[in-house]
């Protein structure tokens, strides 16, 4: 029987953010396939882990892939690992995963730490309908593209940017989408977390000296922040739907009339009201 490749996310910061069943498979396998074999010994001392590490990287894992599924179909156990949060998310190994799929090895996912969902449930932005869209492009004009595709685009956004690269590309999307809120986090879970909400221009003006890697979460378009209206007792809010129902002449129309009103989403409004019935 051919062996598993575990896919275990590990901690974007904090080395206590893993969980026990991480902690195990880790012991447990043959061999870890680590994109920084010197950053994943870190993790691995601190857990008492002990298992063999091998290198997995952009730059060699089209060359080492066939090698790794061949000690799978042997009936070696590999873990897959990325430096931070859960592997092949804007990192290496989708080729390892891929080849072992259609070598017919089993791949097994562990859940765990991602700075992307991290930031978006810390960030107060809509989170009923998101997207993430990794890196934006290097090149200057490919990123002005990049924002064009997406300026339409009414979900929640959320990507990963670069020290060195954050204000040019902010002002890029300012351009693009107008002076939308972001939310940036930066250093997740470590002892300086930031996460600041702001308009883009605000941010062009205020990121001075730009340090660590930024998970920016794109507020939709016209999306007031923070709203935070109390709703009223049951009967005024039932009274106020029929009046609004009445003059809109449209009960879907009317919910999302309140919704805006009350700073909730049109889902998140319809089950409030659907409990005065």
């Amino acid at each position: 029987m051919s062996g598993t490749l575990y896919l275990v996310a590990t901690p974007i910061g904090n080395l206590e953010d893993i969980t026990l069943r991480a902690i195990r498979i880790l012991g447990e396998v043959d061999l870890i396939a680590a994109e920084d074999t010197r950053h994943t010994a870190k993790l691995l001392r601190h857990h008492g882990v002990s298992t063999k590490t091998t290198s997995l990287h952009e730059h060699n894992e089209r060359q080492k892939s066939p090698e790794l599924v061949a000690r799978l179909l042997a009936g070696s156990s590999i873990a897959l690992l990325s430096d931070a949060g859960t592997p092949v998310v804007s990192d290496p190994g989708l080729v390892l995963v891929r080849q072992a799929l259609n070598a017919q090895v089993q791949v097994v996912p562990l859940p765990g730490p991602s700075a992307a969902i991290a930031a978006l449930v810390g960030s107060g932005a809509p989170p009923h309908s998101f997207t993430f869209v990794g890196f934006p492009p290097r090149k200057s004009n490919d990123r002005k593209k990049w924002c064009l595709d997406l300026a339409a685009e009414t979900r929640t956004l959320i990507f990963f940017e670069s020290p060195h690269r954050i204000r040019a590309t902010f002002r890029i999307a300012r351009e693009c989408w107008g002076d939308r809120q972001v939310t940036i986090c930066r250093e997740l879970t470590k002892i300086h977390e930031e996460l600041v909400t702001r308009p883009i221009s605000e941010h062009i003006d205020t990121i001075i000296s730009p340090r660590g890697e930024y998970t920016c979460v794109v507020w939709p378009p016209l999306q007031p922040f923070p709203v935070a209206v109390p709703l009223p007792e049951r009967s005024v809010l039932q009274y106020e739907f029929g009046q609004t129902t009445e003059k809109i002449r449209s009960r879907r129309a009317a919910v999302k009339e309140m919704a805006k009103k009350y700073g909730l989403s049109t889902r998140d409004m319809y089950t409030e009201l659907h409990k005065l019935t």
